[in-house]
């Protein structure tokens, strides 16, 4: 019988490179992060350009002849990219028939069994082995679950609101406040505070050459923690972040002062939106200051407080996402740079006078509270 395959195989196939095709092998082969198949297919090609034998690049590479014979033809009949492109791997074939990938759905979905948490993959794999009698991993497992985003490992909490007359009657309230319209003498702040943790690193980053990214070491050093109080005016679209080592009640109260005293020295009176963290209180500035002290900055003040679990009625929340995406994101590893760097983000935004269109008016609010809860109900 003719075998062709050793017919085929006897086929000498001389590979001559141009100038062009050796610099592309040898800057893909020296540059850059590929894989180990194309790394090993460009240098079956510029070794044999340089006329070694099949025998030796297999050695050296851990190839197979057969591979190299493959990647010559290409190479020849097709072009060099063709050469390098392996092609469309078939793959494994599916473990799980339709009927099965239901079942572990199902079985995902349950309640764990006594005694345990949650599930975990071991345990999903060991109860649907024995429904089944399938032999499949645990790596099964978990990529049927992947494709189907199910995550039983994984719980997530919710601050789910209870909405009481109290809860609308606040809700409504604040947004009643945020329809009036702009008065500089009865200007309207929002305020609240965000933590970031100041990382040092180990190793020094290595700076971004051209063909590869900004590389910085995994490891890193914790510093300390800062916290950042921000005030938020909508309507001029002025902010203010101050850093302190806390945010105890003197803190907050010191916040108060400024806000009277160098930030709105003119106003008459300054409402201020904020949650019900347990400083946040007029109580606060007569632990820091004298009582006539206390009262004059209240006096001036009016406190509006967002119901309890709705922190979305709180438009500095926007802003202090927009200044953890803009400018916290990153390693700042002391109190100097996390001040300079916030500083010149804040003169920046309010340069821009950047605002926030705000979109909730009493109706919208309730739809939505009432769309979410229903969703959390039938969860």
């Amino acid at each position: 019988m003719f075998d062709y395959g050793n017919f085929a195989m006897n086929i000498k196939y001389i590979v001559e490179l141009n100038e062009d095709e050796k610099q592309r092998l040898v800057e893909l082969t020296t540059k850059g992060k590929q894989s180990s198949r194309l790394l090993k297919r460009a240098n079956i090609l510029l070794m044999s350009d340089q006329g070694k034998p099949s025998t030796e690049i297999a050695n050296d590479l851990n190839v197979s002849e057969t591979t190299i014979y493959r990647t010559k033809k290409k190479l020849v009949e097709l072009g060099l990219d063709d050469a390098l492109n392996e092609g469309s791997r078939p793959g494994i074939p599916r473990k799980l028939d339709a009927n099965q990938d239901a079942l572990l759905i199902a079985l995902a979905c349950t309640k764990p069994p006594e005694g345990c948490c949650r599930w975990t993959l071991g345990l999903i794999a060991n109860r649907f082995i024995t429904l089944t009698d399938a032999d499949v991993s645990i790596e099964t497992i978990r990529r049927r679950l992947k494709e189907n985003d199910l995550k039983p490992c994984q719980k997530k909490i919710w601050c789910i609101g209870e909405m009481t007359a109290d809860y609308i009657a606040q809700m409504e309230h604040i947004l009643d406040l945020y329809a009036q319209p702009e008065d500089p003498k009865q200007p309207v702040v929002n305020f609240d505070e965000a933590m970031k943790q100041l990382v040092s690193d180990i190793a020094p980053a290595k700076a971004m050459q051209p063909g590869q990214a900004e590389r910085q070491d995994y490891e890193y050093k914790r510093v300390g923690v800062a916290n950042i109080f921000m005030f938020f005016d909508r309507h001029t679209g002025w902010r203010k972040t101050k850093i302190t080592a806390g945010k105890k009640a003197a803190d907050f109260a010191h916040c108060m002062k400024d806000l009277v005293d160098t930030h709105y020295p003119d106003a008459e009176k300054v409402h201020v939106v904020l949650d019900n963290y347990n400083t946040h209180k007029a109580s606060s500035l007569y632990k820091a200051f004298e009582p006539e002290e206390a009262l004059r900055i209240l006096r001036r003040l009016e406190f509006h407080y967002t119901p309890k679990h709705a922190s979305w009625l709180n438009m500095v929340e926007i802003e202090i996402g927009n200044m953890n995406q803009q400018c916290l994101d990153r390693r700042i590893p002391d109190w100097s740079e996390l001040k300079t760097e916030l500083s010149a983000w804040e003169k920046k935004r309010n340069d821009e006078q950047a605002t926030i269109k705000w979109m909730f008016n009493v109706e919208k609010a309730r739809e939505k509270f009432t769309r979410a809860y229903s969703q959390l109900k039938c969860a």
